[in-house]
């Protein structure tokens, strides 16, 4: 333990930023692993809802079912079966407006990833030209004689560049890891909310014959 810390000790103040960037990177990747897991947003209960629901009189049973299971789908649902009586044109345009909303819940935290990604490998190189600079500077106050001098300012720039790097690659991998996994829950929630719509659409042109009839 003495010897990593001593290793990050020896990477000078450039360390610390970087330190903070594995944090963070990791916080988000144990908070988007829990968020993200595909029963959690595609609640088997909302999806029975949206597969059995076949007349007007099961709507208020499935808002209940929807406000028991609270999350981004289960929104997107909820809103759909509240303003079943809108036109088609009219909850489509809210559903989809309630999508986005509910896109950026599913993908929060995914561009501080993809800015970790791309900052963290400049930090390390940012540490090694101050490492570099700290080198020369010995070189050309005291000479090549002081190898201790020497060796603080090129273990400086070497440990920065592979922490930064450490951190760079591994941050890439997860952006990419949980865009991919967000975005094809996105696909599967607008497959199941159009069925929905297709559902809620027919309630309102039966509800408009029956009215004609009358």
């Amino acid at each position: 333990m003495n010897d990593v810390w001593a290793v990050f000790q020896s990477g000078g103040i450039i360390i610390i930023p970087l330190i903070i960037c594995s944090i963070i990177v990791l916080a988000i990747t144990i908070e988007r692993s829990l968020v993200l897991r595909k029963k959690k947003v595609l609640i088997p209960e909302i999806i029975n809802v949206i597969e059995t629901i076949d007349k007007p009189e099961d709507v208020g049973l499935a808002i209940s079912i929807c406000n028991k299971n609270q999350g981004a789908f289960a929104n997107i649902v909820q809103l759909g079966l509240q303003n079943k009586d809108m036109t088609k044109a009219e909850l489509k345009e809210l559903i989809t407006d309630q999508g986005r909303q509910e896109v950026r819940t599913l993908q929060k935290g995914l561009v501080i990833l993809e800015t970790i990604a791309g900052i963290a490998p400049l930090l390390g190189l940012l540490g090694t030209v101050i490492g570099m600079i700290k080198v020369f500077t010995v070189i050309s106050e005291q000479g090549l004689g002081q190898t201790q001098a020497l060796s603080g300012g090129i273990s400086e720039a070497l440990i920065t560049t592979v922490v930064g790097l450490s951190i760079g690659i591994p941050s890439l991998v997860v952006f990419n890891y949980f865009t991919d996994k967000s975005e094809n829950l996105i696909m599967d929630i607008e497959k199941f909310t159009a069925k929905l719509l297709r559902t809620l659409s027919a309630f309102h042109s039966e509800k408009n014959n029956l009215a004609k009839e009358y």
